[in-house]
Formats: C-alpha cells, sequence, structure tokens
C-alpha cells in the first residue's frame, strides 16, 4: 500500500501555519533569558505521526521533481503514486518556492506566512502519491512574471544552482522531471528557471569541478544522474489505454513517453490513479483548487501523463509504452537489455550541420558489467556512417568516434536523428541524438530579449535542441507599419549571394517582398529589412489575430523557409480631455473623448453564456497630470466582496486591470504600471492594489496621487470603475508614440474566491506578463516634460520569503532524511548547536538548554507531542553561549522539540530532533 505518513503528519500543520506570530516566534531571548512561547492549537490525528527516532542518514530517491511552486508537480501526481505502488519507486520534490507571492482562497494569510501554509498543502498533497520527501530552496515567489532574466536576478542563478546540485548529491536521484525551460508564450518565469535549474544540475552534480567545496568541504560526492524530463509534450494524443502510443508530436524526433491516469490502485479499492490524483489536487486549498471536479468515471476518457526527454547518459529502448518506459535503462530494465549501471549516450561535435558536409559523432559507453561493448551509429536514409577508429578504453568506459557524411541532395533542412546501439554478448541497449541541417545561408529575425537569454543558455549548458520550442515572433499594431529586420548569416566555407523574399497573410503590405543581398562573407552576418503594413484594420486582433509570415531565403543553390509570428495588436488614440474628469463612478457624455473600446475578447477561462454574463468596454484620456480611465462592466453575479484589508490579488474575484507601460519597451512588468481595482469591499468602496509591476503594493502607498471611485448597480447588472493614474506614479514618462496598455476584466461567479472568466482589450495566453503584445496607445497632443523620465526606476521586488529554518515542517524533513534545510551547506562541527541539558518538563513548563557553537546565529524551537505543534519560539544564537528556553505545553507529557538553525555569516543549517518528557 502507498505510505502516506507525511501527509498526516503535515496536514497537522496547517493550522499552526495560521498564526505568523507562532510561525515567525513570539519573542526573542538573549544570553540566559528565559523564553515563553505562547501555544498554538490544532486538531489531534487519529494516527500515531512519526519522529525522527532513528539517526538522519542518507536518503536514495529514485526520481526527483524539480519545480518553482508548490502545487508545480499536482498534474503528474497519477504517474508518480503508480510508480510508487507498483515499483516501489521512490520520488522526491524540490520546490524552489513556497508560492508566497501567489494568491489565497483559503484566508487572509499572505507572504511568509502563505509560503508555510502552501508548504503544508503540498505536503499533504504529494503524500497521496507516496511522496515523503520535500525539499524547499527558500527563494522568493516574488509575483507572476514570464521573465526567465528577471527570475534569475531575483533568486540569484549561481546560488539557486549550488542549492539544488547539493539536494542532488545528498539525494542520489536516477532520474529528473522538471518544468518546460523555454520562454513559449505565458510560460511563467519561475517555471522556466525551475527547468533550467534541473537541466543545469543534471550537467552539474556529476562534474567534480562544479560547486567543488561540497565535495571538499561538506563530504558530498558528485552524483551523476541518468535521465532528465520535461513535463508535458508538443503535440496530441487520445485519451484512453492507448494513450502512450497514439500521442503525435509536432516534431517526430522528439522522444515523449505517456503514463496513463487511468490504471487502477489496488491499496485504494480500485480507485483510478486520476481520481486519486484529482483528491490530492484539492489539498491546494489556498490555490482555490478545492473545487475541482471529479474526473471522470469511464477510463477511456483519461488520458495520459506526458513527459518529453531532454536528455539520457543509459541506453533505453525507444517506441515502449509501459508506465516505466520513462525509467528505462535508469530505473527498470527489460531481459536481453543492458544492466542497470551502463552508460551509452552520443555527442557531435557540431549540433547544426551542412548538407553535403561531414561530422563527427561520438559514443560513450562503460560499465562495470560490461564485457565486450559494441557500439554502432546510425542515421537518416541516404546519410553514411563509418567509424573512426578504434573504441578509445579507459578503465570500463569507451569512447568510439564515427564520420557522418551527408549527401548534398540526401537532405533539408530540420532536425533529424541519430541512433546508437550498444551490444555486449547477448545483451543490447539504444540511444538517440538529435542534430539539425541547416542550410548555407540562415535568416532569422530579432529574438524577443527573453529569447535571446534562452538561446545563449541552451549553448551553454550543452542543450541546443531545446531552443525548437520557441516561434520567433514580433508584434505591430493595427493600421500601423512595422519594419522587420531579417538577419542573415553564411554557414558555409564559401562567399554567398542570394535573395530573401517575404510571403504575408491578406491584410498585410510590403514596400517590397523581396530584398537581394551579395557577396556575404563566409562565417560573417549581414542584414535585409521589410517595411510591413496593414492595411486592413477590420483585422481580428490579438489571440483572434496572430498571423504567420513566411520567410523564404534562396542562397547557394538552397531554398528555406521559415515561418515568424506576427501578432497585430489593437491601436487607440488618447486623446485630451476637454475638462477635467470627474472621478464619480459614472461615465457622462463627453467626458472622456474618443470612441470607448471593446473589453469583451475572452482572454481565459470560460466563455461567458452571454453579454450579461460577462463584457465590458473601456474609455480613456490624458490630462496634464495624469491618465484617466472609465471601465464598465456588464456581469450577473458579484463575486466574493473582499474586505478592504484583502483588497488584493484580484484574479480571485470580479475586478479590472489597468496596466501601463509608458516607454512601450518593457521586456517584463517590473518596468510597468499594474493596478488591479475591486469596484466594492464590505466596507462598500473600491480598493486598488499594484501588483507584478514596478512597484507592489496598496496604491496609497505606491502610487501617492491615485484616485479611484466605482459605483455598482442595484439590483446588481455590473459595475463603473473610474481611475486617475498620475504621471508621477508610472516608472517612466509617457513615451506618446510608443506607450503600450492593457485593460483586463476578471470575473467571478462563486463565493469561494476562484475566478471563471478573464476578458480584455489585447488578449493572448500569459498577456498579463507581455508588454509587447498589449494594444498601443498614441498620446495625441501630448508632450512630456522637458526632463522627461526616458529609463525606467529600478523595481520594487519583495523579497520576504519563509524560511526552513522556521519551519517545522522543513526541519522534521532534515532531521528524518539528513538533506540540508534548503539546500544550504550543513554547520561545521565548530558551529554546531548542541544540547547543553537534557530538556526538563515540570508543570506543563518545558525547559531546554542549548549550548552555542562558535558562530552566532538565528534559532528557532518547536514543540510537538506527537499530533501538533504545541509552542515555538526563535531567538538569537549567540557564538560560544549557553541559552535556556522555556516553553509552555500545558498538559502535554512527552513530545519532540524541532530546532532549526542558521549562522549570520555563513549561511550555514542545522536541523535537531530531540526527545522530551517520558
Amino acid at each position: 500500500m502507498v505510505t502516506r505518513s507525511w501527509r498526516t503528519v503535515f496536514a497537522l500543520f496547517v493550522s499552526f501555519a495560521l498564526s505568523l506570530g507562532a510561525l515567525l516566534g513570539v519573542a526573542s531571548a538573549q544570553v540566559a533569558s528565559p523564553v515563553v512561547a505562547t501555544p498554538v492549537s490544532g486538531e489531534a490525528t487519529p494516527e500515531a505521526s512519526p519522529v525522527a527516532e532513528a539517526p538522519a542518514g542518507q536518503i536514495d530517491l529514485d526520481v526527483l521533481f524539480i519545480g518553482a511552486h508548490p502545487d508545480d508537480e499536482a498534474f503528474a501526481l497519477a504517474t508518480y503514486g503508480q510508480w510508487a505502488e507498483y515499483n516501489d519507486i521512490k520520488v522526491g520534490v524540490i520546490t524552489i518556492t513556497r508560492g508566497e507571492g501567489g494568491g489565497n482562497a483559503a484566508g487572509t494569510e499572505e507572504g511568509p506566512a502563505l509560503g508555510i501554509l502552501r508548504e503544508a498543502e503540498e505536503r499533504e498533497a504529494v503524500g497521496g502519491a507516496g511522496i515523503e520527501h520535500i525539499y524547499n530552496l527558500d527563494q522568493v515567489d516574488f509575483y507572476y512574471t514570464v521573465s526567465a532574466p528577471l527570475t534569475s536576478d531575483v533568486w540569484g542563478y549561481e546560488e539557486t544552482l549550488e542549492r539544488v546540485v547539493r539536494i542532488i548529491r545528498q539525494t542520489h536521484p536516477d532520474v529528473i522531471t522538471t518544468m518546460n525551460p523555454s520562454p513559449t508564450p505565458g510560460n511563467h518565469g519561475n517555471h522556466q528557471m525551475a527547468g533550467r535549474f534541473a537541466v543545469a544540475a543534471f550537467a552539474a552534480a556529476g562534474d567534480p569541478e562544479q560547486f567543488p567545496d561540497q565535495i571538499t568541504e561538506e563530504g558530498l560526492e558528485p552524483w551523476t544522474v541518468s535521465k532528465v524530463f520535461q513535463g508535458g509534450a508538443a503535440g496530441q494524443g487520445a485519451p484512453g489505454p492507448d494513450c502512450a502510443t497514439n500521442f503525435e508530436p509536432v516534431d517526430p524526433t522528439d522522444q515523449i513517453y505517456g503514463v496513463w491516469s487511468g490504471t487502477p490502485s489496488e491499496a485504494n479499492g480500485g480507485a483510478t490513479w486520476a481520481a486519486i490524483a484529482r483528491d490530492s489536487q484539492r489539498k491546494y486549498v489556498s490555490q482555490g483548487w478545492s473545487v475541482f471536479p471529479d474526473v471522470s468515471e469511464d477510463p477511456n476518457e483519461l488520458g495520459c501523463g506526458y513527459f518529453t526527454l531532454i536528455d539520457s547518459r543509459v541506453p533505453f529502448t525507444p517506441g515502449h509504452s509501459e508506465p516505466t518506459a520513462m525509467l528505462d535503462g535508469a530505473l527498470v530494465t527489460e531481459d536481453g537489455a543492458l544492466p542497470l549501471g551502463t552508460t551509452f549516450y552520443l555527442t557531435t561535435d557540431n549540433y547544426q550541420v551542412l548538407a553535403g558536409e561531414s561530422f563527427t559523432v561520438t559514443a560513450h559507453f562503460g560499465g562495470a558489467e560490461l564485457s565486450d561493448p559494441v557500439a554502432e551509429v546510425t542515421g537518416p536514409e541516404g546519410w553514411t556512417v563509418e567509424a573512426a577508429g578504434d573504441a578509445v578504453q579507459e578503465g570500463d568506459h569507451w569512447d568510439q568516434a564515427f564520420t557522418v557524411t551527408i549527401p548534398a541532395d540526401a537532405a533539408s533542412a530540420g532536425r533529424y536523428q541519430l541512433s546508437g546501439t550498444l551490444t555486449d554478448g547477448e545483451a543490447s541497449g539504444n540511444t538517440l541524438e538529435v542534430v539539425e541541417v541547416i542550410s548555407p545561408v540562415t535568416a532569422a529575425i530579432d529574438p524577443l530579449p527573453n529569447v535571446a537569454v534562452f538561446e545563449d543558455w541552451v549553448q551553454e549548458v550543452g542543450q541546443p535542441q531545446l531552443d525548437k520550442l520557441i516561434t520567433p515572433s514580433f508584434s505591430m499594431g493595427v493600421g500601423q507599419t512595422y519594419e522587420l529586420t531579417v538577419n542573415l548569416t553564411n554557414n558555409s566555407g564559401e562567399e554567398a549571394s542570394g535573395s530573401v523574399d517575404v510571403e504575408l497573410p491578406v491584410g498585410f503590405e510590403a514596400s517590397s517582398t523581396s530584398e537581394a543581398f551579395d557577396a556575404l562573407a563566409a562565417g560573417s552576418t549581414g542584414a535585409v529589412t521589410f517595411q510591413i503594413t496593414n492595411t486592413d484594420p477590420s483585422l481580428p486582433t490579438s489571440n483572434q489575430g496572430e498571423y504567420q509570415v513566411g520567410i523564404t531565403t534562396t542562397a547557394a543553390g538552397a531554398t528555406t523557409t521559415e515561418q515568424v509570428n506576427l501578432n497585430l495588436v489593437p491601436v487607440t488614440t488618447v486623446l485630451e480631455a476637454a475638462t477635467p474628469v470627474a472621478l464619480d463612478g459614472t461615465i457622462s457624455d463627453g467626458e472622456y473623448p474618443g470612441e470607448a473600446i471593446d473589453l469583451s475578447r475572452v482572454w481565459e477561462g470560460t466563455d461567458p453564456d452571454s453579454p450579461a454574463d460577462g463584457s465590458g468596454s473601456h474609455q480613456i484620456a490624458w490630462g496634464p497630470d495624469g491618465i484617466y480611465f472609465g471601465v464598465t462592466v456588464t456581469d450577473d453575479v458579484l463575486g466574493t466582496v473582499l474586505p478592504e484589508a484583502d483588497a488584493k490579488r484580484h484574479w480571485r474575484t470580479d475586478s479590472v486591470e489597468i496596466a501601463i507601460d509608458p516607454l512601450g519597451t518593457s521586456e517584463n512588468t517590473s518596468s510597468t504600471f499594474k493596478v488591479g481595482i475591486f469596484p466594492t469591499t464590505q466596507e462598500g468602496n473600491p480598493a486598488a492594489y499594484r501588483d507584478a509591476d514596478n512597484h507592489q503594493g496598496p496604491v496609497a502607498e505606491t502610487a501617492p496621487g491615485f484616485e479611484l471611485a466605482s459605483s455598482v448597480s442595484e439590483p446588481y447588472t455590473g459595475y463603473i470603475i473610474e481611475a486617475f493614474v498620475p504621471y508621477s506614479a508610472l516608472p517612466a514618462d509617457i513615451d506618446p508614440d510608443n506607450a503600450t496598455i492593457n485593460i483586463f476584466i476578471y470575473d467571478s461567479d462563486t463565493q469561494d474566491l476562484t475566478g471563471q472568466t478573464r476578458l480584455g482589450w489585447s488578449t493572448y495566453g500569459g498577456v498579463q506578463g507581455d508588454p509587447y503584445r498589449w494594444g498601443k496607445a498614441i498620446f495625441e497632443g501630448y508632450t512630456p516634460p522637458a526632463d522627461a523620465r526616458t529609463t525606467t526606476d529600478e523595481p520594487v521586488i519583495p523579497l520576504e520569503a519563509a524560511q526552513s529554518v522556521n519551519s517545522p515542517q522543513s526541519i522534521l524533513q532534515s532531521t528524518q532524511d539528513g538533506v540540508s534545510l534548503a539546500g544550504k551547506p550543513k554547520v561545521s562541527a565548530e558551529n554546531e548547536i548542541t544540547v547543553a541539558k537534557a530538556p526538563v518538563l515540570e508543570d506543563g513548563k518545558l525547559k531546554i538548554s542549548l549550548a552555542s557553537g562558535a558562530a552566532d546565529g538565528t534559532v528557532s524551537i518547536f514543540a510537538w507531542d506527537g499530533s501538533q505543534v504545541i509552542a515555538s519560539t526563535s531567538a538569537w544564537a549567540l557564538g560560544e553561549s549557553n541559552q535556556l528556553y522555556l516553553l509552555d505545553v500545558g498538559d502535554v507529557t512527552s513530545g519532540t522539540l524541532l530546532i532549526g538553525y542558521e549562522t549570520d555569516e555563513t549561511g550555514e543549517v542545522q536541523a535537531l530532533a530531540v526527545p522530551f518528557g517520558e
């Protein structure tokens, strides 16, 4: 039966997490000063909970998921659960943040308190899939952003990667699963970075030159992971038992594995793993997931969890469809297969290769049990592969080089697979490697800034094939002209001349559809430009207006065509208000010059039943000191009305969001102004809160001079919001020709803080984080001040995150499996905290004396009676001193003290579990 011990334990911490004062400690202490902690109540558990009775030791995981937030692993729980039940696969989870920047549908907790609550939810949820090992890295979840570069800056790339590598070296997983590392539209930047840390750690953990202090100072050893996968897949598949075999990938070179969620669980009375996973997903209550509907009872309607192979160091058999097929060669093996522990993979001297030329592919293989291994490599039809000499052996490892030649007339541009086969006696295994055949001259438009960073990163980590996930794109406004630059690279060894042609969709024209280039030197770059104009302003825009531009390059006897996405965004002209706008929650005729703009386009979520169920419009005007917004919303059900103190995280209920990029150049929303506006609160007033922008927080603090008014109809049929945004509150001054703006309507017809429908003006998936796809706003007649701010203010990003040293959940985890808190280095011997005197329990008072090591730091202490935390405190730990702590534990007669400690200067950590009482 799947064990659920952690699920039992950590459900008990939820009530504890609801009290921020108890969470962070109710008092502090100096040397020899007793500390009295306030007891914290909680419900008892019907079954015994484990305590850290055995010494902490090295945990040995099989699979490790690396995600950004609690719940990122949620949609793979059906896979992990059946692995645990039927294959005894031990799965662990690294969660880089505790999600304290997200919403809360369960209460008013935010910041660190919400983080501890979400940690408890995650532990309870994954317990349903038999997962008992969860490691939080203590990085901050600052807000939704699609920018991986911003996330990397906030978290610190090297610091976070070092923590991930340390946990891998402490837990020894054979397989890593993770998230999409690429900046595909709408992909959360935190999710992207989780994927990138997983891929980078796959390379770094086994390399003794990476983070060598972990080896020389901390006593860890390099650990080589066998496989790394990205959750999800690009393509289509049908549900049912055959979903693992009927999936059709967009890219045929992808190795995609499916694990059917309809598998029944014997340990759970025959319930499908899809149903069990859904029950687990409902544990993420703070995220509004408790309302998730039941899954289908018809197994034929249940689909697969899909995974895409990023890299492998072990032999496997492509095409297998068993639930454990993706673990083949790393954790499971079959009759006739090479033994576990065998390595086998291919590398090439170049990822991009030219038709008509040769390149080298090397087969790397080894293993203590191999006796006479032989490697072979085959290519696509028409390619020739010849061994380049004998295999070179060093110990139980071999390298065999092959020369691969692509006939000039046998290949076209695209991605191709090289197949490797390793035999040793009667046993054999396979592997694959991908190369991209490119044209002598290639053409590409300028990548978006975050895409350029990603393209550099895939080269750095040796995974260039990952850039296939990105479709080049650019945006332009309705009726406007855009200068499209096409960059050229001569990949050949000879000078090249040729042409670039653009094929435009209907409704667009170019001053010239063909541009020639001459004498482009070998290995050099060049460019041609096209002036593209939208000639049909009636074309659909936004998520209904994504168009394809074909770019065809002809040179050196080769012709190739690349497809580029053209995002057509709406345009408005913002006029000056003839008279000052009266902010009274009503919109009078002529108050806002210019036409009202429709906001009824569905952006995300469920389509409204009718305009009365969800629709709206907005009007904008500029004045001498700022911008006026009038938004009219038609709605039939008023969502949860929040108190003013909780008027934040506006997507949880009915609200309007105004987004402004004053310069029109922002790569992400940290250089924009975004405000969520609630039409009413329990106190009867509207409220506003800046979120996910240059300066988060209540507008009274973050946007002085911001004004707001609203009116809510009686009986309820919707509301009107009027807002004034002063220029001084923007992160830069308005560029009247290039500014971008967006308006969104969030519609909730529930009373449980969950939204159903998102509407807006310029709408794409994830567009709230993509300023380049917001609507263009031309401020007619507006002249910026002489001293206009033409660079944006530095963003103010909330950096307070819950810390593992303050989390009894994480402390208990560390004491049980020996993995260091937050992936930080463990304290050195001279800095360890020790128990100077055994805990004494008298008359409901628990006394504990701790001896500090040589370093100053902070210590957190939690008294746990076996079912709940009953008291806690935190204090300074001063170097080389004894400290006495006094906790009020009531009528408890025995339990465990969970102690977390972190040094100030070095950030070393320690976790202790100390029994007390009978």
